[in-house]
C-alpha cells in the first residue's frame, strides 16, 4: 500500500538522521573501515525498511537499532583504546619518505604507481621530486608534505637557517600514554621525553597529545587547556 510505503520511508529517514547524530560528525567527515561497514549495512537496512514491504517493519527496526548500537559501542571503545582503534580503523601508510617511494608499503595496500601519480596530480604536483613525505590516510586520501624549496614562503621560514633539518612529525604521547616504539624509531628515550615534560611542569598522564614537529620541536597539548570560555559551535 502507498500509505505504508510513505510511513516506512518517513520512519527510515527519522531513524537514519537520529543515528547519524548519535554516531557523530566523524562518520560523515571520514570513512574508516568501521565507518564504511557501518554506513553500507545501515544504508541497506534503511533501504529495506523504506521500500521492502515484504519484510516486517519491527524486525528491520530491531536489526537497525542493534547494528547501530554495535557501531556506537565500537566507536566508544576505540576512543578508550588506541590498539583497538588501530585494529578497527587501520592506520595511515607512508608511501613516500624523504623523497623515496616506499614500494613495499605500496604493495601492502595494493596502491599502484599510476594511482600514486594520479593522487599527486590532483594536488597540483606533477613532479614527484617535489615530495618529501606522502601518507595515505585512513579515509583513503593522500596527504603530502613538499620539500622546503617547493613550499610557499611564510614568515617563519625567514628565521630558519640553511642547516635546519626538516624531519617527519612523530607522535610521542597520545591519550596520556607514551609511544615507546616511536621513541625508539627516532633514537630517543623515555628519560629524554620525561625530562622534556618535567621542564614544562607536567607528566605524561596529563598530556593529551605530544608530537615532535618537522623542525624537531616538541609540541605538547594537555587535557587541561586552561581556557575559561571555550568556543563551542554546534
Amino acid at each position: 500500500m502507498l500509505s505504508e510505503t510513505i510511513l516506512r520511508t518517513v520512519v527510515a529517514f527519522v531513524l537514519i538522521m537520529l543515528i547519524t547524530r548519535v554516531l557523530g560528525k566523524h562518520t560523515i567527515a571520514r570513512m574508516t573501515y568501521n565507518d564504511f561497514v557501518a554506513s553500507i549495512t545501515l544504508g541497506a537496512i534503511i533501504g529495506n525498511l523504506a521500500f521492502n514491504t515484504h519484510l516486517k517493519t519491527w524486525n528491520l527496526i530491531t536489526s537497525f537499532l542493534i547494528f547501530s548500537g554495535i557501531a556506537y559501542l565500537i566507536s566508544f571503545i576505540s576512543m578508550k583504546s588506541r590498539k583497538i582503534r588501530k585494529w578497527f580503523a587501520g592506520k595511515p601508510t607512508v608511501v613516500i619518505e624523504n623523497g623515496k617511494i616506499m614500494e613495499q608499503n605500496l604493495r601492502k595496500i595494493q596502491f599502484t604507481l599510476d594511482t600514486l601519480n594520479q593522487e599527486l596530480r590532483e594536488k597540483d604536483i606533477f613532479d614527484i621530486e617535489e615530495v618529501q613525505y606522502a601518507i595515505l590516510e585512513l579515509n583513503g586520501k593522500l596527504s603530502v608534505l613538499k620539500k622546503p624549496e617547493y613550499r610557499p614562503l611564510i614568515q617563519k621560514d625567514l628565521l630558519l637557517t640553511e642547516t635546519t633539518k626538516i624531519q617527519f612529525p612523530v607522535e610521542l604521547v597520545m591519550d596520556g600514554k607514551i609511544m615507546s616504539d616511536n621513541l625508539q624509531q627516532i633514537g630517543l628515550s623515555k628519560e629524554w621525553l620525561s625530562k622534556q615534560l618535567q621542564q614544562r611542569g607536567v607528566t605524561a598522564e596529563e598530556v593529551c597529545y605530544a608530537i615532535r614537529g618537522t623542525h624537531g620541536k616538541l609540541f605538547v597539548d594537555l587535557y587541561q587547556d586552561q581556557i575559561r570560555h571555550p568556543i563551542d559551535q554546534e
